[in-house]
């Protein structure tokens, strides 16, 4: 059947998951006997039925059998997925070829807006967008079952191509289903950060080599639609990849300056991996011959040149190829990156002609064969598969990806204090300095050309000495691998200016920074992520750019101040209504000071896969933005569980990447003035800082509560999340800290995972509530229509409401929390009433999600599965509390299974943390 329709589509995917679970079904009296299969359908069935027996058969099933139950509904739960994730794409498909793609269509609207030819040139100039792979513990599932649900995919594609010659039928499917329940899903150990790195190289590969030259090529085709193609050079670089992994030391040990340096090694492998493939499928296409398309003389001695420097080139290449110069070049350069790979992994000297020096020396040669072959008779090809191979290299480099580094902001100022008292630069010991002195003295230091200089001597402790010699790992990377290798770091926890001129200091004791002979090789950034940073982000921002030496410091990095913007503690600190007002405030704040100073301003946007750190769809976070505040310039995190729904099918890594370039193109060319006027916007400003400071306050009635904490710790299994191994960081930025210290991420997991998900979605009806009561229906009826900011507030609200379950979440009261404590959930689910009925009032919708009844329907069948994983999960965390256990001290088996239960949850509602 081929669809025609959504609709077709819709039904096709629930036909597809229902014959996948009748395989599962299959593999599962295969592999375990009728037993199982038999007690997996009587729960599924009582599940919809009688949600009160299955809680009473749960509480006595055995652990063998349980083990068996949880992984039977986690298999279901990943078929279904993937099979979600395949349809995803093949809806894009259906819209790509109805309406275009997602490029063409911010074009046309870029036409019909009649913005002016030189406007649009200067867009397309300043493109930069950087989505920025993240180590975040966020994804439950191992690469091991990854791989095997990208293979259930394929096989999907092939059922679903109207060109495949294949014959797709059940048992490929069911070979898979089989080696799925074969495969343990629970990481034996937690992964070291180059596992942590090797894991998001395979990603970067695979974006790299498949999706990424088919976006480049589109922007490159729209950019001659709208008249500027000759605006954007191949060699430019509108869309390149970062990562933090191995760079981010805040709060995780195990990122050492070695562990940066092998990280780095290891990305410089698969990147010149990668090239030495598009080089060789460029060699392919490129059988131009001299004879009947003679090559201009430059190229040609530039062939005679490598021909004769490297010596050890296969001469088969020199024969076969004689009257062909594209390839015999290709081949060279090919050679050359190899030489270059292994000079890298073997620490040995640059070879001039031999190896490559820098990533640019490379693109400058391969960008001769473009020059060469954009001539009137071969533009085609020039534009064509040659462009897309230039465009596709000068993203990828020679490492694949930029490193950033961070690191706490109290780490720096601890590694200074001892070489500042050392020097005696002021009358008394730094640390008893106000931030105010701390930035005086600071910016003292910075203006002065000399170091300060004796580390070697004074820095004995090995944590400071460890931050202190990050920098000079920085800039012996730099030095060895070129220029652009690391050229981010973030002061996380920023609080004022002194606490980003501290990094700055300890760059300039390295060599990164030296302002005297105009040296300033990193960016610095500051990481804005409580309430108050975010609301003295103007202040901040405004301190540090009329500080003259730290102003040429910008003006060295191409004037552009880049400024991160933290989703996961700000909520965590005020709320979800508090922390996205406040964001959104911040950004205005931030462009109106860097406009103010002539600087280009950079907006990093660290949003995590959950609504509550910040998710939701990137194109309408980045279309709600306030305007004026993306000028071409745009970089985010991608975190966790994202990643593989992003990027693990190559069509909806394309997608993804193209809607990032396409939104912020559209929010550059068409959001760079307000879409709502100044009074009226002023109005509803108003009407928010209400609903605002209401949320937080029903938001602080409940976190300010002391019975919080071990309210959280009783009714959720934060406590076993350690034990799944997601990642290599640490649940607590340090150890033996409370509540204050729990990073983000439990925080949300924890929540989630019992369906309270408070940071998604509480205080929100108070808000509003209280924003009607004082009379401003009218305007709220206006914001939630006219706003974007926020009508995509609401809309991500209203996805966790749906996905929060009052009723699943009262089962883990009722039988894991003490009566006392009840009062707790009262609030909980007092407020959650409250938020469903301002959400209906705002939407006009009679429940939740009525204008979006297949994903309703998707989410109803999703709660038939989910309720056994969470009636089994309450009954073993009751036996692992009643044996009075702790976490790391349960019996073996019975943690297994209740690991279990939280990796099924996980993948049943497609949220971690």
């Amino acid at each position: 059947m081929k669809p025609n329709s959504r609709q077709d589509l819709d039904a096709l995917m629930r036909s597809e998951i229902h014959r996948l679970g009748i395989l599962l079904g299959h593999s599962l009296t295969r592999q375990e006997g009728p037993q199982l299969f038999e007690l997996v359908e009587k729960i599924r069935t009582l599940s919809k039925d009688n949600p009160s027996e299955v809680a009473k058969l749960l509480a006595h099933i055995d652990l063998d059998s349980a083990i068996k139950l949880a992984r039977a509904f986690s298999v279901y739960f990943h078929l279904a997925n993937i099979t979600e994730q395949f349809f995803r794409s093949q809806d894009r498909a259906l819209e790509r070829k109805t309406n275009g793609t997602w490029l063409s269509q911010v074009a046309s609207r870029i036409k019909a807006a009649g913005i002016k030819q030189e406007t649009i040139e200067e867009a397309f100039q300043n493109l930069h967008v950087r989505p920025v792979f993240t180590a975040h513990p966020t994804e439950a599932s191992r690469r091991s079952v990854l791989v095997k649900l990208k293979r259930i995919a394929e096989l999907l594609s092939e059922k679903y191509s109207t060109s495949s010659l294949t014959i797709v039928n059940d048992d490929q499917f069911s070979e898979i289903i089989d080696l799925l329940w074969q495969t343990d899903e629970l990481r034996l150990e937690r992964p070291e950060v180059l596992d942590e790195a090797s894991n998001a190289m395979n990603y970067l590969d695979d974006a790299a080599t498949g999706a990424l030259p088919e976006v480049l090529q589109e922007l490159n085709r729209i950019a001659h639609e709208l008249g500027v193609g000759d605006k954007l050079k191949p060699t430019d670089t509108p869309l390149t990849f970062g990562s933090w992994i191995g760079g981010d030391r805040d709060g995780n040990p195990f990122v050492t300056p070695e562990v940066t340096t092998n990280v780095l090694t290891l990305q410089r492998g698969h990147a010149i991996r990668d090239l030495q493939s598009i080089l060789k499928h460029l060699a392919e296409d490129l059988s131009i011959s001299d004879r009947i398309s003679p090559a201009e003389d430059n190229l040609w001695e530039s062939v005679e040149k490598d021909l004769t420097t490297l010596t050890d080139l296969d001469s088969r290449f020199k024969r076969i190829n004689a009257e062909e110069p594209y390839r015999l070049k290709l081949s060279a350069i090919s050679h050359r990156l190899e030489k270059t790979r292994i000079r890298f992994a073997n620490k040995s000297q640059h070879q001039p002609g031999i190896d490559y020096a820098s990533e640019k020396e490379f693109i400058n040669d391969l960008n001769r064969l473009f020059v060469a072959l954009d001539n009137d008779r071969s533009t085609l090809i020039a534009q064509g598969v040659l462009g897309k191979a230039l465009r596709t290299a000068s993203a990828i480099g020679l490492q694949l990806a930029k490193l950033d580094v961070r690191e706490h902001s109290d780490k720096h100022h601890q590694a200074l204090a001892p070489l500042i008292d050392a020097a005696k630069l002021i009358s008394k010991e730094y640390s008893d300095l106000t931030k105010a002195e701390r930035f005086t003295l600071l910016a003292q230091i910075l203006d002065n050309a000399k170091p300060i200089g004796n580390a070697p001597s004074v820095l004995t402790d090995p944590d400071l000495k460890k931050t202190f010699d990050t920098f000079g790992a920085i800039n012996k990377a730099i030095k060895e691998y070129g220029d652009d290798v690391i050229d981010t770091y973030i002061v996380s926890m920023t609080k004022g200016p002194d606490d980003l001129l501290a990094a700055v200091i300890l760059a300039k004791e390295n060599g990164l920074v030296d302002l005297a002979n105009r040296i300033a090789k990193v960016n610095f950034v500051p990481l804005l992520e409580t309430v108050d940073e975010l609301r003295n982000a103007g202040e901040i921002l405004e301190t540090l750019l009329s500080t003259p030496s730290y102003r040429v410091l910008v003006s060295l990095r191409d004037n552009v101040q880049e400024v991160m913007l933290g989703y996961s503690d700000s909520n965590k600190d005020a709320g979800i209504t508090t922390s996205q007002w406040e964001i959104q405030l911040a950004q205005r704040k931030l462009r109106d000071v860097a406009s103010k100073h002539g600087v280009k301003l950079r907006l990093f946007h660290g949003r995590g896969g959950t609504v509550g750190r910040g998710g939701g769809p990137t194109h309408d976070a980045i279309l709600a933005m306030p305007w004026g505040v993306v000028v071409g310039e745009m970089k985010l995190t991608e975190q966790g569980e994202v990643i593989s729904d992003k990027y693990l099918l190559p069509q909806l890594a394309r997608e993804n990447l193209e809607l990032l370039l396409a939104a912020t193109l559209e929010a550059t060319l068409l959001h760079a003035a307000s879409r709502v006027n100044q009074k009226e916007l002023d109005e509803w400003d108003q009407v928010m800082n209400q609903v605002s400071n209401s949320a937080q306050e029903k938001y602080n009635s409940l976190t300010k509560d002391p019975d919080l904490a071990n309210y959280f710790a009783l009714s959720t299994p934060v406590e076993q999340l350690a034990d799944l191994h997601l990642g290599s960081r640490p649940a607590k930025r340090q150890l033996n800290a409370g509540l204050e210290s729990l990073r983000a991420i439990p925080w949300v997991f924890g929540w989630t995972q019992s369906r309270q998900i408070i940071p998604g979605w509480f205080g929100v009806g108070s808000g509003i509530k209280a924003a009607r009561d004082a009379g401003h229906e009218a305007s709220l009826r206006r914001m939630a229509t006219n706003w974007a900011f926020f009508r995509n507030f609401i809309s991500n609200v209203e996805m966790t409401v749906a996905k929060a379950d009052m009723n699943i979440a009262q089962h883990y009261i009722t039988e894991l929390v003490p009566v006392e404590l009840h009062h707790m959930f009262d609030k909980v689910k007092a407020e959650y009433e409250e938020t469903k009925q301002q959400i209906l009032w705002l939407t006009g919708e009679s429940e939740i999600l009525e204008n979006q009844q297949s994903l309703k329907k998707t989410l109803q069948i999703r709660d038939t599965y989910l309720l056994p994983l969470q009636y089994l999960q309450v009954s073993l965390l009751k036996k692992v509390r009643e044996l009075n256990q702790n976490p790391g001290e349960t019996d073996p088996l019975l943690r297994r299974t209740l690991l279990l239960t939280i990796n099924g949850i996980a993948t049943g509602l497609r949220n971690t943390g």
